[in-house]
Formats: structure tokens, sequence, C-alpha cells
């Protein structure tokens, strides 16, 4: 059967008025249905909004915590500063401690100069960095082990003297009854330490015997002399596999500068006597790190390139430098509240980035560039370098 619109002038008053009530109705729900449509729509709106600003946020605190890192290599003080600075780390004692503990990203050899400083903060931070390590059940070199993986010792002896005696109190504490008091420990760990040395540095000639090992630990624990057994299992244990010292992890500074984007010479204004001074810069991970010579193993500052503001300007304290452009950075180590950068006057100027002007320029590896070519493992006699022509920059610093 087929069905069709009633005709209306066939329908009575109370029918057609029925109609008019249910066309009504529907207007009203389909009206209603695209309100509901538009919230929707605004919801996920907003929802991609907010996934998309929760993305930028995480993606600038994962930029800050990779310089934070980069910054503790160089310093340890000024990296930590920094992360608490940042609200990447709080200034707890044990927050600082977990974060050294976990390592990621940080050079092993700053750990263990962070760890071996004397200031109050360091020797807290140093006791809650050994109370990370769970040494239950553990023997004496499987402990040692795993401790000295944790980062690197410092080569001064009141250094190494400070993190073993905390070790001792801690493996003790873990270990109760193992030896009679924590001097006992402490002792015996030095000693281990030394026949590492004695059986597997090639230059050491006389190798400890078993013998003179029992010998060298008479007495140590209160007056009593330790279980041979327990002596033996600590000597085969490092004859059969050395104390392992950790390598830095790819995150140390010749790591970091071996395939910049770019380096070369520039020009700086600052320091106590606003002069001209020539700086060794090089740019990678969009952060400016320079140098006072090629040869400089560590920057003298970190200047990153984010979030920066950009104005036109002339500077008068450069004759014939016409006109610049100034770059404001949020954020820099040292005080470095701008760069100016001269504007590109030459054909041959491409942008290394969207507000550093700079060139690549054909230039020969000079006697000055030795230490930096040795520095960074680069081998070559000749050829093309990336440089930036010479740009000033005002800035405070050396």
């Amino acid at each position: 059967m087929d069905l069709c619109h009633p005709d209306p002038a066939e329908l009575s008053s109370r029918e057609a008025e029925e109609l008019q009530r249910i066309k009504w109705h529907r207007k009203q729900l389909m009206e209603d249905i695209q309100k509901l449509k538009d919230e929707i729509a605004d919801v996920f709106a907003q929802i991609d909004c907010f996934e998309t600003a929760e993305e930028s946020r995480m993606a600038q605190k994962e930029k800050e915590l990779c310089l934070g890192r980069k910054t503790f290599n160089m310093d340890p003080m000024k990296g930590i500063q920094y992360l608490t600075e940042h609200k990447l780390l709080t200034s707890n004692v044990q927050d600082i401690a977990r974060f050294l503990y976990k390592g990621e990203g940080l050079n092993k050899t700053a750990i263990g100069t962070y760890l071996g400083e004397r200031d109050p903060v360091n020797l807290q931070v140093l006791q809650a960095f050994v109370d990370c390590h769970e040494f239950a059940n553990l023997n004496l070199v499987q402990a040692l082990r795993q401790f000295l993986w944790s980062f690197r010792l410092p080569g001064e002896a009141q250094k190494i003297d400070r993190m073993m005696e905390t070790f001792a109190a801690r493996y003790c504490l873990c270990n109760p009854g193992v030896f009679r008091s924590t001097d006992t420990c402490y002792v015996l760990s030095f000693s281990v330490i030394m026949l590492n040395t004695s059986l597997h540095n090639p230059n050491v000639r006389d190798k400890t015997p078993f013998e003179r090992f029992v010998s060298m630990n008479r007495g140590i624990n209160d007056g009593s002399d330790l279980p041979e057994e327990q002596l033996r299992n600590l000597f085969d244990s490092i004859k059969r596999e050395p104390f392992s010292i950790p390598e830095d992890d790819g995150s140390d500074l010749t790591h970091t500068f071996f395939n910049p984007d770019r380096e070369g010479w520039l020009l700086k204004l600052g320091g106590r006597v606003k002069t001209w001074k020539r700086r060794w810069f090089i740019l990678t991970d969009n952060c400016l790190y320079y140098f006072e010579f090629t040869t400089d193993k560590e920057p003298r500052g970190i200047i990153p390139l984010e979030n920066l503001s950009v104005q036109k300007v002339e500077d008068p304290k450069k004759p014939g430098a016409g006109p610049a452009q100034v770059c404001c950075p949020t954020e820099a180590t040292g005080s470095q509240p701008s760069l100016l950068l001269p504007l590109p006057c030459s054909p041959l100027c491409t942008p290394p980035l969207p507000v550093l002007p700079g060139a690549l320029q054909p230039r020969l590896p000079g006697p000055e560039d030795k230490g930096l070519q040795d520095r960074r493992g680069w081998q070559g006699g000749g050829g093309q370098a990336r440089v930036l022509p010479d740009l000033g920059l005002q800035c405070h610093g050396a």
C-alpha cells in the first residue's frame, strides 16, 4: 500500500491541529538534535585543543629536561639548580637522589662530582643516594659492583672516603650480623678495591695472592679475624671478574658536540669591559654553546634558541654593522638578555634557523681547529666546514 501525505483539505479541524502539533514537535526535535551535535562537536574540539596543549606542554618540558641534563653533565651544581628552578625537580634531597640514581641521560662522572661535594645539601643527597641501593642478601663484592656502577668515583681521597663510609653503613644496615661494625665493612671494602687493582691492572706486576689478602685483613673485625671462607669467596669473585668502571653513556659533551648543525667563530659583546670578543660557537639541538678556544672541552655558556622574540634594530656600537636583529631567548645559563645578529647582506646567506641568519662558506681547517678536531674525534685535512658569519652577540659574561 502506498503511503502519501494527507491532503489538508480532507482533514478535519482537529486532525489538522494534530498534524501541525506533530510538525512542530518534529521541528523542535530536529533543533534539539542539531544543538546536541554542535555541543558534541564543541566538546571534541575542546578535547583536541586540550590534547594539543598538553602535548605541547610535555614537549616543552622534555626540551627543558634535556637542557637540564646537559647542563648537569657540564656543571652538576648548575644543572640541579636549573632543574629545580624550572620545577622539573624538587629541592627535596630524596627527589634529587632518586634522579641521580635513575641516571637517565646523566654523565656518571658528573654524578660522582656532585655526590662528592662537602656542601651540607650534597652530603644529604649522598646519604639518600646510597639509601636508594638495596644490598640485602648480597655479599660485599656484589654490593660494591652495584654501588660503583651507579656513578664514577672522584679522584680525591677525602671524597672517596666519605662515599665508602656511607656505603659501609648502608651495607651493614641491609645485612645485620655479617660484620661486627661498619668499620670492618669500610676497611674490607677498601681492601677489595685494592685487590681488584692488584689483580687486573696490567701495570702491577706483583699480583696479590690469596694468602697475602688474608694477612692484610687479619684482626679487622673488632680485633677478630673474618672467616677464611668468606674472604675466599670475595677473592675468587674479584679474580674471576674485575669491577666494571662505568663509561659515559653518550650524554657527555663529546657526543653532544660531535655532529653539530653549525659551528664557527662569532663576535660576542660582553664582559665587564664591553668589547667585541671572538668566540667559537656550536649550534646543536636548538642550543648555542660558546667556547673561548676550540680546544676547550667545556663551553663558557649555553643559549637555548626557544621562544625567541625578534625585532629589527640599528646597532650603534659596531660601526658599519648596518641593520640587525635582536633575539631575546627566554632561558639561558649566565645572564644573556639578548642576542644581536646582523641581517644577511649576501645572496649566499641561507638561514640555518628561522631567526638565526647564517651562511655556508668554503673553509679549510687551520691549525687553530686542530684541538677541536681531536676533541670531537673528527679527522680530515681539507674540504668544507660549516660556519656562521661573524655575528655580534650582545650578552654578559666572558
